[in-house]
């Protein structure tokens, strides 16, 4: 008969897989055993070109300082340096409506840091209850850690401190960024780079 040693490791080891069994049954039960191979199921396209690469060629003349692309159907930031080797992508947010969304060419015409926001006219006639200003990093600033105004009045790419907004239609207007996001694009955008709302 075979003496078997009883160490200190296989008793552990023993106790946990007696403890993991039940858990890896009830996992077993949660996958579906009868459901479609999944080749056969149509594919569910969600924000698909989101993160596909896009070329700076396809939608300027020139480089330039450097390109930013807003793409607001896929929702993505797109950013090119005018070094000709820096690329940027990033998700964000987008105007809640066609109504709120402006299209076109434009540029970056000054940054700032911690940015004051200050409620536009008719942001405060569909919403009476917001502030008439609030100051640079404080809480719940929508503007963010950074922010890069164009050259439209009241347009802007920024970050934001709420990140459900990332990914959904959820601005007045403005392209929103994570704050790390716009935070690490910051630097690298310098006033006058050409930005194309798409």
């Amino acid at each position: 008969m075979s003496k078997i040693k009883l160490t200190r490791r296989s008793a552990l080891i023993g106790v946990a897989s007696t403890l993991a069994t039940p858990a890896l049954l009830r996992a077993q039960d949660a996958f579906p055993q009868d459901e479609a191979p999944i080749e056969t199921q149509i594919p569910v396209k969600r924000n698909i070109s989101s993160f596909s690469q896009q070329r700076w060629q396809d939608h300027f003349d020139e480089l330039g300082v450097g390109c930013l692309l807003a793409d607001i159907t896929s929702r993505a930031v797109h950013y090119w340096g005018g070094d000709g080797i820096t690329y940027k992508l990033y998700p964000s947010s987008v105007p809640m409506s066609e109504e709120l969304t402006k299209r076109g060419y434009t540029k970056v015409v000054r940054k700032a840091q911690n940015p004051s926001w200050t409620p536009t006219a008719s942001m405060r006639e569909r919403d009476p209850s917001l502030p008439q200003r609030i100051d640079g990093g404080t809480p719940g600033n929508p503007l963010g850690t950074r922010a890069m105004y164009l050259s439209w009045p009241a347009y802007l790419v920024h970050g934001t401190h709420d990140t459900r907004k990332i990914g959904r239609q959820s601005s007045s207007g403005c392209i929103g960024l994570y704050n790390q996001h716009v935070e690490e694009l910051y630097p690298l955008v310098q006033v006058g780079t050409q930005v194309r709302l798409l």
